[in-house]
């Protein structure tokens, strides 16, 4: 049984925000019903990554999200994307399972890195088609393997890092981020940096 007060939302914002809010103007947030991506709306400003409820899990999915996100979705609210809220049909819930088996994938290394249990989201709980929620497991599974093998993107494998340190050595916060932030500093010849 894990210890649910064990992962806090201020380390993890702390750990977010200490290795990507200088040199990404990226802060992460705690918002309300649904999360969101924000761009800043001026030099001054932050982007945010806004996740729902102030849930340990949500803010862990939403990173993942900007971690894939290139430089021009990032610069759109919620990347660009579309979202089908509950009630997809079975094309809909092809197409949103196809969107999430990456993001889904680095959510479950973050929850690894931060020894924290891991559940897909098949987000169709009011649907007309009933989701195979074990093949998608299956599916998500296999690309975070993938990600071993090939190597996470650059702003993954650094947040991923500085989880590790957090929370399986022992590092304080500010040692964890400097951890993450020197592997955003590692040449692109580096394997994370694909």
């Amino acid at each position: 049984m894990h210890d649910e007060t064990r992962w806090t939302l201020d380390d993890v914002i702390t750990l977010f925000d200490g290795v990507f809010a200088e040199r990404y103007r990226t802060r992460l947030t705690p918002g309300g019903d649904e999360p969101l991506y924000q761009p800043a709306s001026g030099d001054d400003d932050y982007h945010q990554v806004i996740f729902a409820h102030g849930f340990y899990a949500s803010a862990l999915h939403e990173i993942s999200h900007w971690c894939i996100a290139g430089e021009r979705r990032r610069q759109l609210e919620d990347y660009g994307y579309w979202y089908l809220p509950d009630g997809r049909d079975a094309q809909q819930q092809n197409a949103f399972e196809a969107a999430e088996l990456a993001p889904q994938a680095l959510e479950s290394l973050f929850c690894e890195a931060s020894e924290r249990p891991f559940h897909v989201s098949v987000d169709n709980l009011g649907g007309e088609v009933e989701v195979d929620r074990k093949n998608f497991t299956d599916k998500v599974l296999s690309r975070a393997q993938r990600y071993r093998a090939e190597g996470l993107p650059r702003r993954a494998a650094a947040f991923q890092m500085a989880l590790q340190r957090y929370y399986q050595q022992a590092a304080s916060l500010d040692q964890a981020c400097r951890a993450g932030l020197a592997v955003l500093d590692q040449s692109v010849s580096s394997p994370v940096s694909r």
